[in-house]
């Protein structure tokens, strides 16, 4: 008896399938779901082997080919040496390399410094400033008005052209604020009463708890740091400070031949064209896409929860 109640009970505690609100997808729906998203991932990696795969490949494959090679018959790396070789890639790889890492590390402190200004409130010049961010989203600035003034700031022809203009995103601004404006009021407050200071209250406990936002700003940063070329095209003249977008926005739009002279040097039969472009894309490519991986925890990670306890 007592083991007929017990199997009762637990017939009883069980939720019926038709009260959770949700029924499982046939088969069918489920597998055309894969199929959809098989498809979806296929369109995206598919141009990412294409490149890799013709940097990968011999001239004749490159030619039955039509120019993209999905598949190399015989992978060779003479492509990489040919653009390593001639020493303008490696150099342009170390001035980006280098503007991405002292531009970012410069933003994140200006972006932290105002948007935390800017979300106390009464702090000086709270509104003008906060009016002023907001305009700089709406309204973009040209690119004469621009020119103009980095050529007044005496930085043409130099690498902080390519980081002052581009120091305080507007947009990351509101971001960063909006994140600094929903911390728990109880932890500042109870910082304050201990008396901390504004300066140990953003350095000891809105910045320990900022860590996603701070992530997220920071690889938008790199990102467009990494990615921008019209900044070096318009106020950069000497060839040996181009970052690395803008040596290959010239060898794939331009045509510029590519380490043919230093491949012949060395005594190697110059790779294709289209082989030495997708090489120097790859190079582009592969640092910033390293971040990735790194970063992606602080996407997910729930910074705020239990920091307060109700």
């Amino acid at each position: 008896m007592s083991a007929a109640i017990t199997r009762a009970a637990g017939r009883r505690s069980r939720p019926a399938a038709h009260t959770t609100g949700r029924t499982p997808a046939s088969v069918p729906v489920r597998g055309l779901k894969g199929l959809v998203l098989l498809i979806a991932c296929g369109v995206v990696v598919l141009p990412f082997v294409g490149v890799i795969s013709t940097s990968l490949a011999d001239d004749r494959q490159v030619t039955r080919a039509g120019g993209l090679v999905l598949w190399p018959d015989h992978p060779s790396l003479d492509a990489y040496r040919a653009i390593f070789a001639g020493g303008m890639v490696t150099r342009a790889l170390l001035v980006s390399i280098g503007v991405t890492a002292v531009g970012t590390a410069l933003s994140l402190v200006c972006t932290t410094l105002l948007a935390y200004g800017l979300s106390r409130p009464g702090s000086f010049a709270h509104r003008p400033l906060l009016l002023t961010v907001l305009f700089t989203v709406l309204f973009a600035p040209g690119m004469i008005p621009s020119y103009l003034v980095v050529k007044q700031l005496g930085l043409l022809n130099s690498y902080w052209s390519l980081i002052v203009p581009a120091l305080i995103n507007g947009f990351n601004v509101i971001v960063m604020r909006s994140f600094f404006l929903d911390l728990p009021q109880e932890l500042l407050d109870a910082a304050r009463i201990d008396g901390a200071g504004e300066w140990q209250l953003l350095r000891r406990v809105v910045l320990p708890l900022s860590k996603a936002v701070i992530a997220v700003v920071g690889l938008f940063y790199a990102v467009a740091y990494w990615n921008n070329y019209i900044s070096a095209l318009l106020y950069i003249n000497d060839s040996a400070r181009w970052p690395l977008q803008l040596v290959l926005r010239t060898y794939v739009v331009d045509g510029t031949t590519i380490g043919v002279d230093s491949a012949h040097i060395a005594g190697v039969v110059p790779p294709p064209q289209q082989s030495l472009q997708m090489a120097t894309l790859v190079v582009a490519l592969v640092p910033i896409a390293a971040l990735y991986p790194f970063l992606q925890r602080h996407f997910a990670k729930g910074i705020l929860v239990g920091a307060v306890k109700g």
